[in-house]
């Protein structure tokens, strides 16, 4: 079962419910983090409205707040006050996992329930992760876009990144590299991946960048949602959407306009609202003492699987093309 789709709100609005949601139908609601990388980016507004919603609908006090870059020595700041402050619930997508190891730690031993989301933390600091997706099948459906759109399996191709330290994008890069050096053998990586810091302006200019000293590149694999945007962006100002391709992961919403001109040939992700949406959800019921099977149940949401035995599934990506 998936959430209806929310109307969007603006991040000042997100964090301004986000700071009290009533609880509905407890005298004493759980009180439950979740922090994303950084807040101000599309993708991470959308994650915080189905958050919000879901703390609406579940009768829980969801606080949804993060750095205003990605910065892991801010996040583990601000986990400290929640600590301190005697929260129910941690769910952080860290900018560096083993940078919130000590936090992490000190939140347990509080007796708080310690989740991880979009992107893992260390596994046994974690009593559940919450996964948009199989980082391999992700990964692998992007490398045969990229080829699909370049209409031919041999050429060079680069990778752009969000930070280099984010687990999950680290996964989706590795895994992109070992099966296009399996099935696409006469592809050639030109060089390691490029950091964008989750910046669209710096996937604009690092775009350029790569085409300037590689440029017979043919294929851009970009990671983190910023990144596929200001790479199109560079494509499109070069003049070369019949001769790059650029495939990704970003907001269905925030892609439309590359999309339109070829400039972005294929965005993908999953839904946002739900992420945030399911994250609540798992944090709750392990709150109400439900123990993590073979998948789990979230109230009004519907069934998860789980796999390794802490990691909850949302489900399939969702490609957006221009058709």
């Amino acid at each position: 079962m998936k959430m209806k789709k929310l109307v969007g709100l603006g991040l000042a609005a997100v964090m301004a419910i986000s700071a009290a949601v009533p609880a509905m139908a407890a005298n004493d609601p759980y009180k439950i983090v979740v922090m994303p990388k950084l807040v101000g980016i599309p993708y991470f507004t959308a994650t915080g409205e189905g958050a919000v919603k879901a703390g609406e609908d579940l009768g829980v006090e969801v606080i949804y707040n993060g750095p205003t870059t990605a910065d892991a020595a801010e996040q583990v700041k601000m986990l400290e006050d929640y600590i301190t402050q005697g929260v129910d619930a941690i769910c952080v997508a860290p900018n560096d996992a083993a940078a919130l190891d000590p936090v992490l730690k000190k939140a347990r031993e509080a007796d708080i329930k310690v989740l991880d989301w979009d992107t893992e933390a260390t596994k046994d600091l974690v009593d559940a992760s919450v996964h948009q997706i199989s980082d391999q099948e992700l990964a692998e459906h992007l490398i045969d876009k990229m080829v699909e759109y370049m209409g031919t399996e041999e050429g060079d191709w680069a990778i752009i990144t969000g930070g280099l330290s984010a687990s999950n994008l680290n996964a989706w890069i590795q895994f992109g590299k070992d099966y296009a050096a399996e099935k696409y053998p006469k592809l050639n990586l030109v060089a390691d991946p490029y950091p964008t810091d989750e910046k669209q302006d710096v996937a604009l200019s690092t775009t350029k960048d790569i085409l300037k000293a590689y440029p017979d590149v043919k294929g851009l694999f970009c990671v983190s949602t910023p990144a596929p945007i200001g790479a199109a962006q560079a494509i499109r100002e070069l003049g070369l959407q019949d001769k790059v391709t650029v495939v990704g992961t970003c907001v269905k919403e925030d892609c439309q306009d590359v999309l339109s001109d070829g400039s972005l040939d294929l965005g993908c992700l999953w839904n946002c609202q739900d992420l945030g949406y399911l994250t609540v959800g798992v944090a709750k019921a392990l709150l109400d003492g439900k123990e993590l099977g073979s998948e789990i149940e979230v109230e009004g949401f519907g069934k998860f699987a789980v796999v390794n035995e802490k990691d909850v599934i949302l489900g399939p990506p969702e490609d957006y093309v221009k058709e």
